[in-house]
């Protein structure tokens, strides 16, 4: 890319928000220029308004440490500083739709790690490895906002990524019945161990929202584009239970799954490691070299060992064996605040550049 392509962070200061701060440092394409917050937090600098909020395992990087913090809400002026978004606001969902529609309809493109708009019928939901073709219903609904630059996509769910990518490796088999439980780490409730200390040697059997999403997120990221819109997939059934654990980063699903055909289980492994995507293809800046990986050991995907496969931008599977009532069952693992929250935002935002829908303005 010839010229860096100018970045805003909506909700900089929070724990997807500084995620956000850390992957993009030194980025080749991207240069955060603009940092949005609360009216809590603007008029400070960055450094100021984080301070020892700080919650990343790097450090501060100092080109954002200086940046005074605009007022997320007063949109045109943060808008006019860049050239597109990321959004890790937090408010309620119709405050969300609302700004990040706001922002689309200034011609900025908003790349969004919120859940607000997964089910909005023209705004894409993408893993770029599954289904970078959705972003084709960029164009109708930049049509519904009256733009012709302006639009918002996002990004599914943490909670999928571990199991999801199966799914579309799998796709000629023909999943139809999954079982998942998944064991979420404490920073996908933006906590950490300080903060929470009652997670501390516990764990709670409930997360709100989440079984909901885990069950129907994958069928939209295994949709179709149709008339405009995104279709979800049919199959496969899928029924989840989600669990908080004791772990700062990574989140675990133990899935029990039935197919139409009936593969081997060196098939199943095959497909995994030799699966790839647009991002691979395009040698994109953030995209893992292999995205899948499996493991032999029967102790293995951990959360110690393997969250940060790939930079974290990986997703990694093991213990796939035959089931006594179900065809097979397996054990995935993914990065829960990178590959599942502001990694998997950025490979979409290059994704995008890659396609030509975000440009300089």
């Amino acid at each position: 890319m010839e010229q860096k392509l100018k970045v805003g962070i909506l909700g900089a200061t929070g724990m997807v928000g500084q995620r956000f701060i850390a992957l993009l440092e030194n980025h080749p394409w991207f240069e955060v220029v603009t940092v949005a917050a609360s009216s809590r937090s603007a008029g400070k600098t960055y450094e100021d308004a984080v301070g020892a909020r700080w919650k990343m395992d790097t450090p501060m990087p100092e080109a954002v440490k200086k940046l005074v913090i605009h007022n997320v809400n007063e949109v045109e002026e943060v808008a006019k500083t860049v050239d597109f978004v990321f959004s890790a606001v937090d408010m309620t969902k119709e405050e969300i739709r609302a700004i990040e529609d706001a922002y689309a309809k200034t011609e900025t493109p908003v790349v969004s790690n919120n859940s607000a708009h997964r089910w909005t019928p023209d705004v894409p939901m993408v893993i770029p490895e599954i289904n970078p073709e959705h972003f084709e219903v960029i164009e109708a609904q930049k049509k519904r906002l009256g733009t012709t630059r302006g639009f918002v996509a996002v990004k599914p769910n943490c909670s999928i990524q571990s199991y999801a990518p199966c799914l579309a490796a799998w796709r000629e088999f023909g999943p139809k019945e999954l079982v998942v439980t998944t064991y979420q780490a404490i920073s996908g409730a933006g906590k950490t161990f300080k903060e929470w200390p009652e997670m501390v040697q516990n764990i709670i059997p409930y997360i709100g929202g989440e079984e909901e999403k885990s069950e129907q997120e994958p069928l939209r990221v295994l949709g179709r584009v149709e008339d405009g819109q995104i279709v979800k997939a049919e199959l496969p059934k899928i029924t989840c239970q989600c669990v908080r654990v004791p772990v700062l980063n990574g989140h675990t699903a133990a899935v029990f799954i039935n197919f139409e055909k009936k593969p081997t289980k060196e098939q199943l492994i095959e497909k995994l490691v030799n699966y790839k995507g647009v991002p691979q293809e395009e040698n994109l800046p953030s995209a893992p070299k292999q995205f899948i990986q499996y493991l032999e050991d029967d102790n293995r995907p951990q959360v110690a060992l393997d969250v940060d496969y790939e930079n974290g931008m990986g997703v990694s599977v093991g213990r796939l064996r035959e089931d006594t009532i179900y065809d097979y069952k397996f054990i995935g693992l993914s990065h829960n605040t990178v590959r599942g929250a502001a990694g998997g935002a950025v490979l979409c935002a290059e994704t995008l550049a890659a396609k030509g829908f975000i440009q300089t303005k």
